[in-house]
């Protein structure tokens, strides 16, 4: 279980990057190569999956490093990143203009993707101090 952790932390960090390269990256492709628009990663429901993908992830990660560690102030962190990811994901196209929805993505994303940092971090250090207290005893 101790190794579940930090592999969901980065892995949850290699889908922020991937859902920022294809909100930021994706404009420019569509207008150098029209026909991406037929693919699934031009579609909509493109962020749909992704918040489906991350959502389980991350709370997992982040729970079990609050439990570690023990400071809520990554966990909140990361729930605003998942929250306006949410938001972004569901709600964007509906209420928002697709500049509006690719910035909250991007921030919601960013959030996220510093929230697992600082789990991960956190994580490794807990875990080396408990080592030196166990080797003490």
């Amino acid at each position: 279980m101790s190794q579940i952790r930090p592999k969901a932390d980065v892995l949850a960090v290699t889908l922020s990057i991937v859902c920022v390269l294809h909100c930021l990256l994706l404009p420019v492709v569509v207008i150098t190569l029209p026909s991406v628009t037929s693919f699934f990663l031009a579609d909509e429901e493109f962020h749909v999956w992704m918040v489906i993908a991350v959502l389980p992830i991350s709370s997992i990660a982040l729970f079990n490093g609050l439990k570690q560690h023990q400071n809520s102030s990554i966990l909140a962190l990361g729930v605003i990143g998942l929250l306006v990811l949410v938001g972004a994901a569901f709600l964007g196209h509906d209420f928002l203009n697709e500049s509006w929805e690719r910035l909250l993505t991007v921030l919601g994303t960013a959030l996220l993707t510093v929230a697992h940092i600082r789990n991960f971090y956190l994580w490794k250090a807990s875990e080396t101090t408990l080592d030196k207290e166990t080797r003490n005893f």
